[in-house]
């Protein structure tokens, strides 16, 4: 059978996923079609919705924001030959720490220290939330699956808990703290622009999508350019050999997992500091699920998690346009549609490779048949 290895590198990380990609939107539109709508237009829809006018484009890169940060946290950990599914329970925490430095220094401190202390918060929290079963499985034999999954539930019940019982906004039922004041709130991408003359419609879009970029570049240097990063990719691929090679796995799997909890963890600044401007319950929203489908079909490259964080924006924001037009499309089917798109480009990542590698090698033994022909 034609492996991986009889086709160019551009045809894996780029046509490969865009063949998922079509056969997802092909069978979604037969799910439409069964609702008696027309797939054609329901497609046109959900991308005038993702992309069609200002607003919507501000709403779909706030939305890839949160997925470029839980795409790399999971990425970063399969490097190490690591699952991390405790993105959402990692960001969580680290909104946690975002929302207790904005409460505890927005009547004290400028922006200008608030945010890189927040940036800090939500590191360190989310990065001790998923180092703890880093080591469990580095130390004590734990398996880092269960551990992180395990997690996500500890910290949607603390989370519950401190909504409820000690950060709620006296004199409201509604389990969120109070707003932050103005020199604790992230400012939104409409607001800088308006400051030096350019109007763009209002978005949630804030200044946390750079810092997300940043961290794509920071990723890809750390990954690929420091002895650290070869460390951590020769764990993931062969742990006898990083060994031999005088590599110590354990301490590589509790600092991946760290810096692979940090990222998710700055979550918290798009949606806490940036968007929402409280701390409040269920603010994840299962970004740190779908981190996990950003990965994979971005083939955990930064680059690529950038292009399918964009996707995934697109289907949210096109989804919610789209439930407001077509009244017999109701969210449970853009939920769907979402959900094919992760099984085309996660579950079966590895049914079209194969087929895609045999055609390549017989367009290429049939070139050099001609040739020597």
């Amino acid at each position: 059978m034609a492996s991986s290895d009889d086709i160019p590198r551009w045809v894996s990380l780029a046509l490969v996923p865009l063949v998922q990609v079509v056969l997802a939107f092909a069978v979604s539109g037969l799910v439409v079609l069964l609702t008696g709508e027309s797939p054609l237009e329901a497609m046109g829809l959900l991308l005038t919705g993702a992309f069609g006018y200002q607003e919507a484009w501000g709403y779909t890169l706030y939305y890839a924001t949160n997925f470029i940060f839980t795409g790399l946290a999971v990425a970063v950990a399969f490097h190490a030959g690591l699952f991390n599914i405790g993105g959402e329970g990692q960001a969580y925490i680290g909104g946690l720490g975002v929302g207790l430095v904005a409460l505890g220094f927005d009547q004290t401190l400028p922006l200008l220290l608030i945010v890189p202390l927040a940036m800090l918060a939500a590191a360190l929290f989310g990065g001790f939330w998923a180092f703890v079963p880093g080591y469990l499985q580095a130390r004590r034999g734990s398996h880092i699956v269960i551990s992180t999954i395990m997690f996500n539930f500890i910290a949607a019940a603390l989370m519950v808990y401190l909504m409820n019982d000690v950060l709620k906004s006296p004199g409201t039922m509604s389990p969120e703290s109070r707003r932050f004041a103005d020199s604790a709130v992230l400012p939104a991408l409409h607001e800088v622009l308006g400051a030096v003359g350019f109007d763009i419609a209002r978005s949630p879009l804030n200044l946390s999508f750079f810092w997300a970029l940043a961290c794509c570049g920071f990723v890809w240097l750390f990954l690929w350019h420091t002895r650290q990063g070869y460390a951590l990719r020769t764990v993931g691929f062969n742990e006898r050999a990083a060994v031999y090679g005088g590599i110590q796995p354990p301490r590589v799997v509790m600092a991946t997992m760290a810096l692979s909890g940090a990222l998710a963890g700055f979550v918290g600044l798009n949606e806490i500091l940036g968007a929402q401007q409280r701390l409040l319950l269920d603010f994840t929203a299962g970004y740190g699920f779908a981190g996990i489908a950003v990965s994979l079909m971005g083939r955990n490259h930064p680059l690529g998690i950038v292009l399918a964080a964009l996707l995934f924006g697109a289907l949210y924001q096109g989804g919610t346009e789209l439930v407001f037009e077509m009244p017999s499309v109701n969210r449970e089917l853009v939920v769907v549609i979402q959900g094919l798109v992760i099984f085309f480009c996660g579950a079966l990542e590895h049914l079209f490779q194969p087929l895609v590698a045999g055609w390549f090698r017989s367009r290429r033994l049939a070139t050099v048949e001609v040739r020597h022909g």
